[in-house]
């Protein structure tokens, strides 16, 4: 035999339910808005070594639109980046966002160009040019940057992501 609420009994627990439900809505509902307001993140840039990869979101990066040259000194100057040891004799891949690539995106060592600009998502260079003098290396560290647009490229700089490359031998 079933038994059914009557009368006090049943309105209480459809109230419950109510309560329940209208308080699980709100709490969606926050949370959208919470969300709505968040940035949205900046394409990420990826270099590999070996099996290690690193990646990090832009330095510089005003949702795509144009840089101030000032901006992109100043990111270039940037010294809160990720550091990747690199072994000379080791490849290094370097691997960015469709969208990114769609831009065109320079390859940067200590603020100067290495690359051509390019539109590929992936570009490999020699482990051992990052440390050489010939191309604006030397010692046992540098700067490499990948700018989005600009130098070299027909559109203007939109982005700029840096990593700190440590001679690993």
């Amino acid at each position: 035999m079933t038994s059914l609420l009557r009368g006090g009994a049943a309105n209480v627990n459809s109230a419950a339910r109510r309560r329940r439900t209208a308080a699980a809505l709100g709490a969606v509902s926050a949370g959208l808005l919470v969300l709505s307001a968040c940035d949205k993140p900046t394409p990420l840039a990826t270099v590999t070594v070996g099996s290690n990869s690193v990646n990090t979101e832009a330095s510089c990066y005003n949702d795509g639109k144009e840089l101030e040259e000032a901006q992109i000194k100043s990111c270039l100057q940037d010294k809160d980046v990720k550091s990747v040891k690199i072994d000379p004799d080791e490849k290094v891949r370097f691997g960015v966002d469709p969208e990114m690539a769609e831009k065109g995106w320079t390859l940067l060592m200590n603020g100067q160009p290495l690359t051509e600009a390019s539109k590929k998502t992936y570009v490999v260079i020699p482990g051992s040019v990052f440390f050489n003098q010939q191309y604006g290396g030397g010692g046992k560290k540098s700067t490499v940057s990948l700018l989005e647009g600009g130098k070299g490229s027909e559109s203007k700089a939109t982005g700029l992501w840096s990593f700190k490359f440590e001679k690993d031998s």
